[in-house]
């Protein structure tokens, strides 16, 4: 079991026990003609998984986003994402061959999040990345463009006066555009996914 399911699993049962009283995804007030008001619509956020930067092999991984609540049921946000790897994407945690180097991504994505029932929640985003390539000896190589693109299902739990939340998820990752590769790299790519699906484990902060 990789680091990210295990992170994942603490977390969620945590939040079950500890938080599952407090699970409406927003909190609302009404006027006195009883017309919904939204009193926190901002939120800022990142992933538990950059715990794993604390790893000796670490993935270098950093995950921030901007949200705003549009209605109590949906919600826009950006997101900084980057990261490092040295094996293809679509095997990733399970490859047998990796490159001769590693590709360092960067993206900001755009997503929308719609919750359903409580905290109970569907998000889709796409964020393009820049990728630079680097081989054995770190040397900058070239660079390539990817679409990736996210389909998630999840549960928000909040607490602290719905200040703060937690979102255990899993995703559909596809990337349908992943261009440039080094020819040594490409080969290892070959026959490889396009698609992965992966837990994720984000927090936040409401404002």
């Amino acid at each position: 079991m990789n680091l990210k399911v295990k992170i994942s699993i603490i977390f969620m049962l945590a939040a079950t026990f500890s938080f599952g009283q407090n699970n409406s995804p927003t909190d609302n007030l009404s006027d006195q003609k009883g017309k919904l008001i939204i009193k926190h619509r901002h939120s800022v956020g990142a992933s538990f998984f950059m715990l794993g930067n604390f790893l000796s092999d670490s993935p270098d991984y950093y995950l921030f986003t901007y949200g705003y609540q549009l209605t109590q049921k949906d919600r826009m946000f950006i997101e900084f994402n980057t990261w490092k790897y040295s094996e293809p994407l679509g095997t990733y945690g399970h490859s047998k061959e990796f490159y001769p180097g590693f590709v360092r991504a960067f993206g900001v994505g755009v997503g929308h999040q719609r919750f359903h029932w409580k905290g109970l929640f569907t998000t889709f985003e796409a964020t393009p990345f820049i990728k630079q390539y680097y081989d054995i000896n770190d040397n900058k190589i070239q660079k390539g463009f990817q679409l990736y693109l996210q389909l998630i299902a999840g549960y928000r739990f909040e607490f602290f006066k719905k200040r703060w939340y937690v979102e255990p998820a899993y995703a559909l990752k596809y990337w349908p555009i992943d261009t440039n590769y080094p020819s040594d790299f490409a080969k290892i790519e070959e026959g490889k996914p396009k698609y992965i699906f992966e837990p994720s484990l984000n927090f936040g902060f409401k404002f």
